[in-house]
């Protein structure tokens, strides 16, 4: 059994899986006659190769009971996957890398500040979200295939491995 310890999602232990969004601490334009800032560009998105386009859809995630028990992981291989949480909810976020098949030992489980969303570059293993303590609505951009399952692989972990999260 693999227990990964939370960390605190930052910008820097997130890199090698895409990007955290949040409001930059810098930057940005006043417009609307001033009421309002506008940042542009907070994550690099993967949505269009090969036909896909846009999907912005509303996810409501009921809360995970901890610990919860990991025995697979999802990708999508054509595009990113951005996450944004609607009323300022922490929730987990449980990543691997792997070619193939997504590798136990480079888990990772980060916890949000409730502030920030997650952008997966493409091809990153991914849980499916983690709502922690209430229902969680989240704002998701991802991408429309006319073949949903041509960009979502779900694989469990090799050997039978378990990874329990609390």
């Amino acid at each position: 059994m693999i227990r990964p310890k939370r960390e605190a999602l930052t910008a820097a232990a997130f890199a090698g899986f895409g990007e955290v969004v949040e409001v930059p601490e810098q930057g940005g334009r006043l417009i609307n006659h001033g009421t309002a800032w506008r940042f542009d560009d907070v994550a690099a998105l993967a949505l269009d190769s090969n036909g896909g386009r846009a999907l912005l859809s509303l996810f409501r995630v009921q809360p995970a009971r901890l610990p919860l028990r990991c025995t697979r992981l999802e990708r999508h291989p054509m595009s990113s996957q951005l996450f944004l949480p609607i009323g300022g909810r922490p929730f987990l976020v449980v990543v691997a890398h792997g070619h193939a098949a997504p590798d136990p030992a480079t888990l990772r489980v980060f916890v949000t500040n409730g502030q920030q969303g997650v952008n997966y570059a493409p091809g990153t293993w991914h849980h499916p979200a983690i709502a922690l303590d209430t229902v969680t609505d989240f704002l998701v951009l991802g991408r429309a295939d006319a073949r949903p399952d041509d960009n979502c692989d779900e694989l469990p972990f090799p050997g039978e491995a378990v990874v329990e999260i609390s």
